[in-house]
């Protein structure tokens, strides 16, 4: 593709391309104020502030960040999504608009979302696209890990502003700008983050007969839950199961009471991602009864699969090639990365979006580098897309 600027189409691509300048500005100022989940007091202020010189409230989450700002009065409602926090990240971009808090970064495109979603509330503000029906835009917090869709579903976010559909979208580098990926069916995967502690009885490393030890129980355990993936599972349906920290003693002479793994589960099934929970469980015990000593299983917070609605994402998918041309659309990227939109999605049939964002994806910085940049003339798209999908979903 060339470098010039993506063609957009319609009454939704002319609003969008119109705000070329400003939708950028907006994503380098928040890009400097990356904060850390249900912490975003500076990008929560920001995007009121914004909101209030277009004569639009922001009605603010229970927490404190994050909020909601409605457009249009009765009919159907459709949620536009956007996700405020950063990561624990040190930028090393060297980019001109560099995070100014150390140690934070918005390493995975949330300052995008956010601009992308403030220049779509100025072409509502303004009335150059004007939907039939209701656009509940929610500025969500806590996307990384912290679990803030759910919190706001619990907090009763969908009684309050109740909508048909949903739609969200993800900057992607592995698509190039100018390209969305929309598919029906899974997108994202199912997360569980697992605590599995080995329990044994310590002593002296020189007298390792009258200890249980705990190390040789989770060595045991790591292999042996590996194959839970590669002999319990349909090869045709995915799953990963990560060992991301072993913890336990602390010299080379003693044997540790107990030793603490940090693990990942990742799945599309629902089904299999009991069944592998049940299966981590029953392996952890019978390694640690083999060698006398005790094992349990703790559960964090997790996320469901992010599924995509057929119907929803088949309309949606026809606004994109309204916008971009029947060629922009191509088929989403499946990967067990997480994303708490599947929160939404399990209450509100709806459609989450890649949208493409490198000039060129195979030299791209993955998602979540220190390095991670973005080409700015997705944002621009963006906003098209997000206005289209909802003139297609509303009218």
């Amino acid at each position: 593709m060339s470098p010039g600027r993506v063609n957009l189409a319609g009454p939704a691509g002319e609003a969008a391309r119109a705000r070329g300048e400003l939708v950028v500005s907006l994503r380098r100022a928040l890009h400097r104020i990356p904060e850390p989940g249900f912490q975003e007091e500076k990008t929560t202020a920001f995007v009121e502030a914004f909101l209030r010189e277009r004569g639009v409230g922001l009605e603010r989450f229970a927490g404190g960040t994050g909020g909601v700002a409605v457009f249009g009065q009765g009919g159907p409602g459709v949620m536009l999504r956007a996700d405020l926090d950063g990561l624990p990240v040190t930028e090393a971009t060297g980019l001109a608009f560099s995070s100014e808090h150390p140690g934070r970064m918005h390493a995975c495109g949330h300052d995008a979302h956010a601009a992308i979603l403030l220049a779509v509330a100025d072409c509502l503000a303004t009335g150059e696209v004007r939907p039939e029906g209701r656009v509940v835009m929610v500025f969500q917090p806590a996307e990384e890990g912290g679990g803030g869709a759910e919190r706001l579903l619990e907090e009763g976010l969908l009684d309050r502003y109740p909508v048909d559909v949903a739609v969200a979208l993800h900057v992607w580098p592995g698509f190039p700008v100018g390209t969305v990926g929309v598919s029906p069916g899974p997108v994202m995967a199912s997360m569980d983050r697992l605590r599995l502690v080995f329990e044994g009885q310590g002593g002296h490393g020189a007298l390792p007969h009258l200890c249980v030890d705990p190390v040789v129980m989770a060595a045991e355990g790591i292999l042996a839950f590996q194959s839970l993936v590669s002999r319990e599972t349909d090869p045709m349906d995915p799953a990963v199961f990560t060992v991301g920290a072993v913890r336990g003693g602390a010299v080379e002479n003693v044997i540790p009471d107990e030793v603490e793994l940090l693990a990942t589960l990742r799945a599309f099934d629902p089904g299999l991602r009991e069944h592998l929970l049940d299966g981590i469980e029953r392996v952890g015990k019978g390694v640690a009864s083999a060698h006398r000593g005790g094992f349990r299983m703790e559960r964090g917070q997790g996320y469901p699969v992010t599924r995509n609605d057929p119907e929803v994402t088949r309309r949606v998918g026809r606004a994109v090639a309204a916008v971009l041309g029947e060629g922009a659309v191509r088929p989403g990227h499946r990967t067990m990365g997480a994303e708490d939109m599947g929160f939404i999605l399990d209450r509100v049939p709806g459609c989450y979006l890649q949208l493409g964002a490198s000039a060129d994806p195979t030299r791209a910085e993955p998602l979540h580098s220190p390095r991670f940049d973005l080409d700015e003339r997705c944002l621009p798209v963006g906003v098209a897309v997000l206005l289209a999908a909802a003139q297609e979903l509303l009218d």
